[in-house]
């Protein structure tokens, strides 16, 4: 990759992040989004997703620099060598999940989702959902505080705190993970191909509650939710050598 000349800075309002932006834009100048070879997003990972899903449209890929918390999809902040770093970034490419949920009230949400596609609990009691994957029901009821479907790039984020797998980012996998399962007891989830369709329907929802969420877009009351990858959208993000998607996640399963 060669060194970057037009590059759009985003940040988030954490008064760190906004340091930052006046920082570099002050050093290397800041054009459009619509412009730019590249985008920088300053914040955490929070902040990442929602410029991954702001830019999806658009050319260029982004570089994160962490100015959150975690920033697992960031790189370390350093404001002095930004082109240099730039010009030798390697580039991972991900897929989102596409997911439809529709409510009790038959209304319908499209949404993507880098990360995962998370059903919980609305209410004092705990969900039932009926799991199918590709049309073929899988399991007849699933009582649980929730359950999520994740990309290997969401893997080590609300899936591997649900206690589910860390996935190689060229698996080509989905993990399906049970939060709080009851029936089946401890039942963890399972691995499945990366073009399967999940579907999951609620019973009993007027009395037993369920929201839907992707990657902090919150749908309540639902009655079924669908989740497969989405192959036409593709996320372009870069990381310093060394420090890829890949070798965070093994690193993630030796800490």
């Amino acid at each position: 990759m060669t060194a970057h000349s037009q590059i759009a800075f985003l940040a988030s309002d954490a008064p760190i992040a906004q340091d930052a932006l006046a920082d570099l834009t002050a050093r290397y100048g800041n054009c459009p989004p619509a412009q730019a070879q590249v985008i920088v997003a300053l914040g955490g990972d929070g902040f990442m997703l929602q410029t991954l899903h702001a830019t999806q449209h658009l050319p260029a890929p982004v570089y994160g620099m962490n100015r959150g918390t975690v920033g697992f999809l960031m790189n370390e902040y350093h404001g002095d060598d930004l082109l240099e770093r730039l010009a030798e970034a390697e580039e991972a490419v991900i897929n989102p999940l596409r997911t439809t949920a529709v409510c009790v009230d038959g209304t319908a949400h499209d949404a993507l989702a880098i990360n995962e596609v998370s059903l919980l609990r609305a209410g004092p009691q705990a969900a039932k959902l009926k799991i199918s994957v590709d049309g073929k029901v899988r399991m007849n009821e699933l009582v649980c505080d929730g359950a999520l479907v994740a990309t290997p790039a969401g893997s080590t984020a609300y899936n591997y705190s649900a206690h589910g797998p860390i996935l190689p980012i060229g698996s080509d996998v989905l993990a399906l993970t049970a939060m709080s399962a009851f029936r089946p007891r401890r039942w963890r989830g399972a691995l499945l191909p990366k073009g399967a369709v999940v579907r999951f329907d609620v019973i009993e929802p007027d009395k037993r509650p369920v929201m839907s969420d992707a990657d902090g877009k919150s749908v309540r009351d639902v009655a079924w939710v669908e989740i497969r990858s989405e192959p036409d959208v593709a996320h372009r993000i870069l990381f310093d050598p060394g420090h890829g998607l890949e070798e965070r996640l093994i690193r993630e399963q030796f800490v």
